[in-house]
């Protein structure tokens, strides 16, 4: 296996491994799907630009890449699980999208696309990366001036435990035994700090919560909770 900086060969694993049931909405990774719709238009209801250049870090099997790609987007994938990007490779062309997926780190790409995209994503990836900090920075490398950056993690709470780990995992089977170490959740504030250390102009923050009695998500704006999304402006 290839061996990364600032990549953990262990999550990559993690995600090589169910990079056949990326498109399954039933299957471990249907939480995805049930919030793709959320999370797409938190993304693209502050977009003002037509058919907006967009970077989906840590892309995994395109489930995001493609939500976007619909709603109009020029979108390239980066990820560094080969496995998934096949998946999503794969599903783009059954679905007619020109979408395209690359296996390079963020890094790399930023230094070859500085200031080339509208806006950034990076998706459920932080927590599972050494250094997020240095992700953070390559995101606004590549980011053009002015350009939107949203990024979506888990708290560092003791409820973010339960409810995520314990719940969402070993009880619920909302995603994959052993998906999240607690260690690396994110707290807001910190993201909030690396984003700022970077240029990065704080826009908004919301949640996505879970209702365990029908399984369904609606997104809670200005609340910091358990899974939250953040959006960042790059200056001009």
């Amino acid at each position: 296996m290839t061996t990364f900086e600032n990549a953990d060969n262990k999550e990559i694993d993690k995600f090589d491994r169910v990079s056949q049931i990326w498109w399954d909405p039933k299957g471990e990774m249907g939480t995805l799907h049930t919030i793709n719709p959320l999370r797409t238009n938190f993304i693209t209801e502050k977009l003002s630009v037509s058919q907006p250049k967009i970077l989906d870090v840590g892309c995994g099997g395109g489930i995001l890449s493609e939500a976007l790609a619909k709603a109009g987007a020029q979108v390239t994938g980066t990820d560094l699980s080969e496995a998934s990007l096949q998946a999503a490779r794969h599903h783009a062309k059954q679905g007619g999208l020109e979408i395209e997926y690359l296996y390079e780190r963020v890094e790399d790409l930023a230094e070859k696309r500085a200031g080339t995209y509208d806006a950034v994503t990076c998706m459920e990836m932080l927590e599972h990366v050494p250094e997020p900090n240095k992700i953070i920075a390559a995101c606004v490398k590549a980011l053009k001036p002015g350009g939107h950056i949203f990024f979506s993690t888990i708290n560092r709470t003791p409820k973010a435990f339960l409810f995520a780990i314990v719940g969402g995992e070993y009880i619920l089977r909302l995603l994959p035994r052993g998906t999240h170490s607690y260690s690396k959740l994110i707290r807001p504030s910190e993201l909030k700090d690396w984003s700022a250390q970077n240029g990065l102009t704080y826009a908004r923050i919301a949640s996505l919560m879970y209702n365990p009695f029908n399984g369904t998500f609606k997104v809670a704006m200005g609340k910091e909770d358990v899974n939250y999304m953040m959006h960042f402006t790059k200056s001009k």
